[in-house]
């Protein structure tokens, strides 16, 4: 087992491919166009208000558009949607969406039809930490499906839980 000191972003980047984590692509409505971006920075952060948050690099083409909506949509990716959190991490924000079924939330926010689950937020709070903005959203609405594996990403890859056995 090899470690690294904290000397460069890449290795802060290899420590932190060693956390799995679910893939979700965030998305919003703004200035009359949809945004949408794959997120693995989603997280939990209180059930009593219930309020979530994930967290934008201050640089991404998106930032503005996230910073400035009234809210955002959570979607939580299937094992089956690989395809579409590529698709949400490269590309135009219009190649993104193009052919897609959406569901209109609040806002008009786009939900993908399809997703495992999902989280419709009104922006609570911007936090500015570092190079990125912390994301504070308090959940309108949400729901779920358990008839299929979600997508998750640890150590720069895609994959799913295989099932721990004693």
């Amino acid at each position: 087992m090899s470690t690294t000191t904290l000397s460069s972003q890449d290795h802060i980047k290899k420590a932190m491919a060693c956390f799995g984590t679910g893939v979700t692509v965030i998305t919003t409505h703004h200035d009359g166009q949809d945004w949408g971006m794959t997120c693995n920075s989603f997280n939990t952060v209180s059930l009593d208000p219930a309020m979530v948050l994930w967290s934008i690099k201050n640089s991404s083409s998106s930032h503005a558009a996230f910073s400035q909506s009234t809210g955002y949509t959570v979607n939580i990716l299937s094992l089956e949607q690989h395809a579409l959190a590529m698709r949400f991490a490269q590309g135009s924000h219009a190649e993104r969406f193009s052919g897609l079924k959406l569901i209109r939330m609040t806002d008009n926010r786009p939900r993908l039809d399809g997703a495992l689950a999902w989280f419709d937020c009104s922006l609570h709070s911007k936090v500015t930490a570092g190079d990125h903005d912390i994301m504070l959203g308090n959940i309108i609405d949400c729901s779920s499906q358990t008839d299929t594996a979600p997508l998750l990403y640890a150590q720069r890859q895609f994959g799913t839980l295989k099932p721990w056995q004693a």
